[in-house]
């Protein structure tokens, strides 16, 4: 960056000014239009606002993977349908660009979800969320689980705590703490069903680490459940400035705990249309693809190229495109670094939308949806009752469900039409919920390649590609392929990533 003046210096209530803050006027290139790249620019310019901000978006469109749709009353997600207010970086976002008061919570009836178990919806145990059994009675009646495995599962409180610190995947944690039986019968399809990942390769402490510190810790995950109950032992960490109360869920929650799950009243869109709108006019450019990143001769200025035009010169880039794109993007710049990015491995997923009339489901739908273990071989992974969950996402008398197919174990299926895409998720939904009749739409949302895979050793890798970035002067890297997949860590990266291109040295 540019270290000549003038320069401001702007006080920030959530992140207080030290003298090391001397924030330049300078030129940001953003390259992704996301909504990793939307808070990339939206801090940027809370940091400096007289930064020259250009946010470059390949397609017609922001927000990237998340896009609501509204059709005929029904409010229609085609990706994310809500975000967790465990991490406090989206709902953060959201009172900074002034619509906190439209977000709703899931609907207090029937928070909990269902496990596929030999052909039939089965409740998840009261109070057990992926892998904290916090209640026994639970456990002991449920039918996912034969005598035996109900046992195995209870002696993880018995079970020895691994002793070294090394990386372990999902596959290989869950069998040695809880046993095959729980892992294949409901821990996997309840992970599954959020990274739609090879649990053999899923790595703990990118995706899970709560539960490893939980056995460092305590030695035992149903320990640490117990002491946490009792407000004694073991406490989960707490990320600094989060101030959010607990949120343990209703009674009647399984699965996940519902009530720390917000969304806004007009579907994921609207952070995306909050956070554009708050940008100055001439910010964002739509259908402007970089084909190309460069350094300048005196390596100080960065030279991007967009498909038709020619090179623009910048004192800073913030790459917030997802893995693929930022590698290619990277080769000029730092061939190593590209191979490390390009490196991370990308999965998919189709999602299937789906309109019913309420009497042509026989199910009593009193839940959120299910999941689906791979060891009930079927050809989707998990299903959501999409207007149970939230109120206003289907008109009065009709249901909205969205049905997930592919993922790492079967990404054959992404390879087919949508017409054989509607008929297998119709076949599915019809043997395990009873729909009869046809809907009233199916549509196929196609996210192929946008779901980075965090493989055992994945965080050595991201600190490689780290310590390598921090090298190189005014660039930064963001987005969920390195530290987190959700809302709030794809946020929480880019407003990062804003705050390092702008940080100079005292």
């Amino acid at each position: 960056l540019s270290t000549s003046p003038p320069y401001l210096i702007i006080p920030l209530p959530h992140h207080p000014i030290t003298p090391s803050h001397l924030l330049p006027l300078p030129r940001i290139a953003i390259i992704g239009g996301g909504i990793t790249g939307l808070a990339a620019a939206f801090r940027a310019l809370e940091l400096n606002p007289a930064a020259q901000v250009t946010l470059f978006e390949a397609s017609g469109r922001l927000g990237g993977v998340l896009q609501t749709e509204r059709r005929d009353g029904y409010l229609i997600e085609h990706s994310a349908d809500m975000f967790t207010t465990r991490e406090p970086w989206a709902i953060d976002l959201c009172r900074r660009v002034g619509i906190e008061g439209e977000l709703i919570e899931t609907s207090k009836q029937h928070r909990r979800a269902f496990v596929v178990h030999k052909g039939k919806l089965i409740p998840v145990p009261e109070g057990f969320t992926l892998m904290s059994p916090a209640k026994v009675w639970p456990i002991l009646t449920t039918r996912l689980l034969s005598p035996l495995g109900k046992l195995r599962l209870g002696w993880e409180y018995f079970t020895r705590q691994k002793k070294d610190a090394a990386d372990e995947s999902l596959e290989s944690f869950v069998t040695r703490r809880f046993g095959r039986e729980a892992f294949d019968r409901l821990i996997q399809p309840l992970i599954g069903g959020i990274y739609t990942a090879d649990p053999s390769l899923l790595s703990m402490q990118a995706t899970l680490p709560q539960f490893v510190e939980m056995e460092r810790k305590a030695g035992s995950l149903i320990a640490a459940v117990r002491s946490q109950k009792s407000g004694v032992g073991f406490q989960p960490a707490q990320k600094k400035g989060d101030s959010r109360q607990k949120a343990d869920g209703s009674k009647q929650e399984s699965g996940a705990r519902y009530g720390m799950f917000l969304a806004p009243r007009d579907g994921m869109q609207r952070i995306v249309d909050a956070v554009a709108a708050k940008l100055p006019p001439g910010v964002v450019r739509l259908n402007a693809k970089v084909e190309r990143l460069l350094r300048t001769a005196d390596v100080l200025k960065w030279q991007v190229q967009v498909v038709g035009e020619g090179p623009q010169e910048f004192d800073a880039v913030i790459l917030a495109a997802n893995a693929p794109v930022t590698g290619m993007l990277l080769g000029d710049i730092d061939a190593e670094l590209s191979r490390l990015v390009v490196g991370i491995p990308q999965a998919g997923c189709n999602v299937a939308l789906l309109g019913f009339r309420r009497e042509q489901i026989a199910h009593p739908l009193d839940g959120f949806g299910f999941v689906v273990p791979t060891i009930e071989k079927r050809k989707i992974i998990a299903g959501s009752f999409t207007s149970v969950k939230y109120p206003g996402r289907a008109p009065d008398g009709k249901v909205l469900f969205r049905v997930f197919v592919g993922g790492a174990l079967q990404p054959e299926l992404l390879a087919m039409s949508e017409a054989e895409t509607s008929k297998i998720v119709l076949e599915e939904l019809r043997e395990l919920l009873g729909v009869t009749g046809e809907p009233e739409f199916c549509d196929i949302a196609h996210w192929h390649g946008a779901m980075p895979q965090y493989h055992v050793g994945h965080l050595d890798k991201v600190r490689q590609i780290e310590e390598r970035t921090a090298k190189i002067p005014g660039l930064a890297i963001a987005g969920n392929s390195y530290r987190g997949v959700g809302v709030p860590f794809c946020i929480h990266d880019g407003e990062l990533a804003a705050e390092r291109v702008l940080k100079t040295e005292s």
